[in-house]
């Protein structure tokens, strides 16, 4: 049987039409890419770390259980949370079931976005949920992580939007005798913490970002919109004289939950 030429115009217009509409709702969205990067040296024995940024958790939807039946296989090393996990303190009861599905053993490192402070969310909640998970809460500190005969110093950075971000202060615990992974949510602060890092000479590794969800929705490499915060980054690797940067697209999403051309990840490290 032949098709009109205007039946196959119409045809073909629905079919892109319920693609894209299935592939901003549902693929991108909920498909997360677990990207992989090694950044060693050499083949030297490694510290896997795993980062999830910017979670947004209203509910509990399957793709969380997808999320960490995948890091329960990872086995990560260390397990990242770089900001924006919930938006209020009433979803603390939301992050914690979350938090019951990852396997307790594996050692947790969080830190406060803009979100968490826009909700009022306290130091002391997130202190509290994330210490019975095998958790710690950094705001403008420093812990050393070891595995074997590795050690790792992990900073963490308070909110460049709406908390008080102080890098220098961050750094004062650290062992400047190894390697550094800073977790920082707004990727602009970075070129204070490249400024601030002329002089302290801290050997940063790796400095890990998320906020900007890659722009969520993306066209042909450009953006729809960039939330404050995100300087002129978007997602993926940075690198200057003094650090190395990943901005993570996310897992979440705000406003609007859809992505296109910005799939949500969770950015997987050999270091």
């Amino acid at each position: 049987m032949q098709i009109s030429r205007r039946k196959f115009i119409i045809l073909s217009f629905l079919g892109i039409t319920g693609f894209i509409f299935l592939d901003a709702f549902w693929i991108e969205t909920y498909l997360v890419n677990w990207s992989r990067h090694d950044i060693r040296k050499d083949r030297s024995p490694y510290i896997k770390l795993i980062q999830l940024t910017d979670l947004h958790i209203r509910e509990i939807k399957a793709y969380h259980g997808w999320i960490a039946r995948r890091i329960k296989r990872e086995k990560p090393d260390l397990l990242c949370f770089t900001g924006d996990s919930i938006n209020h303190p009433r979803q603390l009861d939301l992050l914690e079931q979350f938090l019951k599905m990852i396997p307790t053993e594996i050692p947790k490192v969080v830190i406060m976005g803009n979100k968490e402070y826009d909700g009022k969310m306290s130091h002391e909640d997130y202190r509290e949920l994330f210490g019975k998970y095998n958790g710690k809460l950094l705001v403008n500190e420093t812990f050393l992580y070891e595995k074997g005969d590795r050690r790792l110093n992990i900073t963490g950075i308070d909110d460049f939007l709406n908390g008080t971000p102080d890098y220098a202060k961050a750094v004062t615990g650290a062992d400047p005798s190894i390697e550094t992974v800073v977790l920082n949510h707004c990727p602009e602060y970075r070129d204070t913490i490249d400024l601030l890092n002329k002089k302290l000479k801290i050997p940063i590794k790796l400095v890990l970002c998320g906020h900007t969800h890659g722009g969520q929705i993306q066209f042909f490499g450009k953006e729809f919109y960039k939330p404050g915060g995100s300087g002129r980054y978007l997602n993926g690797w940075y690198e200057s004289d003094e650090s190395r940067m990943y901005v993570s697209k996310g897992v979440g999403t705000s406003y609007l939950p859809i992505r296109f051309g910005a799939r949500a990840e969770a950015p997987i490290f050999y270091l």
